[in-house]
This record gives C-alpha cells, structure tokens and sequence, in this order.
C-alpha cells in the first residue's frame, strides 16, 4: 500500500515538474512575428475545436479585418461555424514594450497578454465561452508560429480550473494575394 502510494506520489511530481513551452526558445528564429504587420488588411482563418479526449467538436472559418493606426491594431473577426452559426469579436491590442501585447475585446476577462520572439507568440487570457447555454469561464493559453510562407499557425490550450478542456488549432492566411512584410522581407 504504502509503495503504491509513494509511487503515485511520485508520479505527480514528476509530471508536475514537465516544463512547457517557453517563448525565450524562439528568440532569434525567422521568420520574425510582428502581430501588426500580419494582420494589416484582410486575412482568413480556418479552424477546429476538439475536446479532451481528441474529438472534433466544432470546425469554424474566420474573416479578419485587421487596421493599424500606430497604436492600436484593431482585428474585427466574424466566425461562421459549419452548423451555421455566426459570432463576432472585436480585438483591440496595443503593443507594450519591445515584444510584448495587450488586448481586449468584449468577452475577454480582463485584458489578454502576449509576448513575441522571433517566429512565435504566446497569448494568454481568460474568455467567457457559451457552453450549453450557459456563460463559462475558461482561460486560452494560445501559441502562434509564423511560417515562411506567410501561413500562420495557431495552436490554444482551453482550461477550465487548471484542467484541459480541449484544444484549438488555426491556420491563417492573407487574402487576395496581399502580402504580408515581416522584417524587411515579404511572406506570401
């Protein structure tokens, strides 16, 4: 009884002491992330909720209309999910220091922060999510990489109480043949 225990115990502490990813890591990869950049002008994001256990809840495309006025990047996103329904958000995100973000948008709690080195972001915040009806809780742990061809992929852990619920991935892209400049160089 008591080796088991010692072995569970074990176990937790171990796995406790997993690191996560670390934005630090990314410093100095290419192509470098410049959040207003990419998201000035249209943009369009496919993506897929999957639950805990690996299943696909939900498949949904995103429309993005991104303006930058030297402070302030705006992203106007409409979603329409393939069951046909539609929402909207509005993002406001300014940028903080050298690498770092703040954003806000009506059903984020409190303001969302990120932090980019070289080709990755990593955003965090906490969201109020309709599920069954019912306003929950739930914080985004989300994690962008630039590609070299301009294709953005996004990939958000969603936990409720420090327990996964799931996980979202996206891939973004320009529209209409814009081309997004990164760092002196164009993406397409």
């Amino acid at each position: 009884m008591w080796r088991r225990l010692t072995y569970v115990i074990a176990c937790v502490v171990t796995l406790g002491a997993c690191q996560s990813m670390d934005i630090n890591d990314f410093e100095g990869t290419e192509p470098r992330r410049v959040l207003e950049e990419y998201f000035a002008g249209e943009s369009r994001a496919w993506g897929i909720f999957e639950d805990r256990f690996g299943n696909l809840r939900r498949e949904f495309r995103v429309d993005i209309l991104g303006t930058w006025d030297g402070t302030t990047l705006t992203l106007e996103e409409d979603f329409v999910y393939a069951d046909g329904e539609t929402d909207r958000r509005v993002w406001r995100i300014e940028k903080h220091g050298e690498n770092g973000y703040v954003g806000r948008a009506d059903d984020v709690l409190g303001v969302a922060e990120g932090e980019v080195r070289g080709k990755a972001l990593n955003w965090s915040y906490d969201m109020l999510l309709n599920i069954g009806g019912s306003d929950v809780r739930v914080r985004f742990d989300d994690w962008m990489f630039l590609q070299a061809d301009g294709v953005l992929i996004n990939r958000a852990t969603v936990s409720k109480f420090g327990i996964e619920l799931g996980q979202v991935t996206l891939f973004f892209q320009r529209v209409g043949g814009q081309r997004a400049e990164i760092s002196g160089r164009e993406a397409a």
